[in-house]
């Protein structure tokens, strides 16, 4: 029988409270060596408070933290780190003028006759490289010249450096592209195969059940469950999290006598990224987009929206053949597009929640600032936007709310056609509901939705009917409910379904 791996760190009836406003309530956790432990709840649950309470930012009213049996108390950040601990937060802390070597050593450089001893940094950096299998990363490279995984690889070799045996990672695949994310899983189970212990804070389900071994489950800064990943569910997840079955977590479809006319057609459509582009969005439906990364998914809503203009076949809006070269010509014909990274091409983020919202309408629908106004409360009411006030700086809101302002700022110019791009990608289970209810209604009111995610269960839910994409063009159309397996036997170009 193969012996239990010793207990890293074990907290204990973690209380925290800010200004009289409890967050944490009596949490406990334990995580051992060689394991990747998630913890998830919804937005507001105290996962990312319990995590800096692990690192020292914050010091719990109650309660304990042992570290390898040894009952510790952390007066700052760095009492963790000098007691193996270290966290990879959402946001890189790298200076992306200096090297790799640099970044990892900050302000902690090595010295000899009282110089900065660079080639022994660079020297440690390499075999800590090494050490994580990563071989394609000179610690002489400036952090600028790094993808982003790269980026992510070089924050925890920082972490490493310091000698963490306990590693926390907080949302690490947020700033990934799909493709990026393998390397992650790769790097974190070789992590976990040299014996650290991984806290792993996620929102997406299916990289907690790939790398997981055991799932603790936090509600509104209480302890749930903590179980072995291999005995739960995506719907006991869903449960505990939200209270609520998976079966009620996806609105109620659209029925045949609640679809409109074909608001959205291609015929014969293409440019360099697709070719041969055949589709029908109508009135009330929601037509979900799947495929692969690369496979046109991301190009076919740039091409719609004029980011990248079609060049041949046609466009109709209403049934009316419509040339669209650039996106304000998309906005006057009644589509809108919600990228999928909202703070690098949705949002304002230094500007007020007000502004965001009616940002669009202001700049492309002339004459329309005074009714803008006035429509204000009722778009923010509309799409349950929850912030101090709508003076208050986007960056200030939860994942889920800023995406409710994108999603406001388009209604404010009354879309037709309305298309979303990983709309609930970073957003916690609750949020996501909100977003998807959002968008039934809005199919309801007549709007045609077409729906791009890389979640399968999430397309799955909300679609009506899901076309799937492949090397650039139209794979097959699956009805509603379709299996996950149909839908990527067509996206990998095994599949057989009936034309778009």
């Amino acid at each position: 029988m193969t012996p239990r791996p010793a207990t890293r760190v074990r907290l204990t009836g973690i209380s925290k409270s800010f200004l009289g406003v409890p967050v944490l309530h009596g949490v406990d956790l334990e995580v051992r060596g060689g394991e990747v432990h998630a913890v998830m709840g919804e937005n507001g649950a105290g996962k990312s408070t319990l995590l800096k309470v692990l690192a020292g930012v914050h010091r719990p009213d109650s309660g304990t933290i042992e570290v390898d049996g040894a009952e510790v108390s952390f007066a700052g950040p760095t009492d963790a780190q000098r007691a193996g601990i270290a966290i990879i937060h959402q946001e890189f802390t790298l200076l992306p003028h200096r090297t790799v070597a640099e970044n990892v050593y900050l302000g902690r450089e090595p010295v000899r006759r009282m110089q900065v001893d660079r080639r022994r940094m660079v020297a440690d950096t390499r075999e800590l490289l090494d050490w994580l299998g990563e071989e394609g990363i000179d610690p002489t490279d400036p952090v600028s010249s790094l993808s982003v995984a790269q980026q992510q690889v070089v924050e925890i070799v920082k972490a490493l450096s310091t000698n963490a045996r306990v590693l926390g990672m907080d949302e690490p695949t947020a700033a990934l592209a799909d493709h990026e994310v393998e390397l992650l899983y790769d790097l974190v189970r070789r992590l976990r195969d040299r014996g650290i212990a991984i806290v792993y804070i996620s929102h997406r389900m299916r990289e907690v059940f790939d790398l997981s071994n055991r799932i603790t489950v936090l509600k509104d800064g209480r302890f749930v469950i903590c179980a072995p990943t291999s005995e739960l569910t995506s719907e006991d997840l869903v449960r505990h999290m939200v209270g609520r079955d998976l079966g009620e977590y996806y609105p109620d479809r659209a029925k045949p006598g609640d679809l409109g006319p074909v608001r959205l057609a291609l015929r014969g459509a293409g440019n360099d990224r697709v070719r041969d582009l055949n589709l029908q969005v109508r009135a009330g439906e929601i037509v979900g987009l799947a495929g692969l990364q690369g496979s046109g998914r991301s190009a076919v809503a740039r091409a719609v929206f004029g980011v990248e203009p079609l060049t041949r076949g046609v466009l109709e809006i209403d049934g009316v053949p419509r040339r669209v070269k650039r996106p304000r010509t998309a906005v006057r014909l009644g589509i809108a597009l919600v990228t999928e990274d909202r703070k690098a091409a949705g949002l304002a983020l230094r500007q007020s929640v007000r502004d965001n919202t009616l940002l669009v309408r202001r700049a492309a629908l002339r004459g329309a600032r005074s009714r803008a106004r006035s429509d204000l409360p009722a778009l923010l009411k509309l799409v349950a936007v929850v912030a101090t006030g709508e003076h208050q700086e986007v960056r200030y809101l939860s994942g889920g709310n800023q995406q409710k302002v994108v999603l406001a700022k388009w209604l404010a110019v009354e879309p037709k056609v309305l298309v979303v791009d990983e709309p609930t990608r970073g957003i916690d289970v609750g949020a996501k509901r909100a977003v998807h209810e959002l968008l039934r209604d809005l199919a309801r009111r007549g709007v045609a939705v077409l729906m791009i995610s890389s979640e399968l269960p999430e397309l799955i839910g909300m679609s009506d009917r899901i076309l799937v994409m492949h090397d650039g063009t139209l794979a097959g159309e699956l009805p509603a409910g379709a299996s996950e397996g149909a839908v990527m036997a067509l996206a990998t170009g095994h599949g057989v379904g009936a034309a778009a």
